[in-house]
């Protein structure tokens, strides 16, 4: 768990409505598949995940995406991401970050997703951040200056 050990130590169950139209979700519980889960904590420790929350196998995560979950995402934890399904979208406080996939992908695994972490800044508010991806091997050349 990447966020939430404050509230509980340790998860045993995920909560989701049991029908697909209720929002639920279906996991392979086979224990072969490690999820990304994004939800709702509520206060007795409860988690609960839906179709509109961020759910994805680990494997299937990009590099970009297990690097902020891992260096980049904490800088973020005083911001607020919301999601914009339907225009005009606006955000409430300056510790907000709008997030578009649904507009612009039809996805919720879309490019702002998979490259971008929303990080606080150093006057307070929010913004998306992209980090530099890896050098590609192909077109480096340590014989250049």
């Amino acid at each position: 768990m990447f966020k939430g050990f404050e509230k509980v130590k340790d998860i045993q169950y995920v909560y989701t409505p049991v029908f697909s139209s209720l929002c639920g979700v279906r996991l392979d519980s086979s224990n072969k598949v490690q999820y990304l889960l994004s939800g709702r904590m509520l206060n007795d420790g409860k988690v609960f995940i839906g179709l509109c929350d961020f759910i994805e196998p680990w494997d299937n995560l990009s590099m970009s995406q297990k690097k902020n979950l891992n260096h980049r995402y904490e800088m973020g934890c005083d911001c607020r991401i919301f999601r914009c399904y339907n225009l005009p979208c606006t955000l409430s406080t300056e510790n907000e970050c709008l997030w578009t996939d649904w507009l612009t992908d039809k996805s919720m695994n879309g490019e702002q997703a998979k490259q971008y972490a929303c990080i606080k800044r150093s006057d307070g508010s929010c913004s998306w951040y992209r980090g530099g991806p890896p050098p590609d091997k192909e077109f480096l050349d340590i014989s250049d200056p």
